[in-house]
């Protein structure tokens, strides 16, 4: 089954199932407890960025990644890319009118992870 963290997600785990975690583990019926590690990003180079067809979008009180994602990309769980690109994780970060960057095309820009 596909989810928003395909390809995000990488193999790294930890298992948590210590004696210190028992109790919480009783509570919720639980034999044990798997951490994935979340993948980090790296920086596009200047080659990279220079390739991409940008799409100026200024903020307003009703947008949000995932409208604007749906809206540019056809998809909501592509979210992340609009965030991660114009650095700005939460949407709280931005104030109506701020201007934003909308890389595209969406293939090219995955296919640069």
């Amino acid at each position: 089954m596909a989810t928003r963290y395909d390809g995000v997600i990488t193999k790294t785990t930890s298992i948590q199932n210590s004696e210190t975690m028992q109790e919480v583990l009783d509570n919720r019926g639980l034999q044990q407890v798997t951490h994935y590690a979340t993948k980090t990003l790296k920086s596009l180079t200047s080659q990279q960025i220079g390739s991409l067809s940008l799409i100026t979008h200024y903020w307003s009180s009703q947008d949000r990644y995932w409208k604007l994602s749906t809206k540019y990309y056809g998809d909501p769980k592509y979210w992340w890319v609009i965030a991660w690109y114009n650095n700005k994780p939460i949407e709280a970060m931005l104030k109506v009118g701020d201007a934003i960057s909308i890389p595209s095309p969406l293939d090219q820009i995955l296919g640069m992870f």
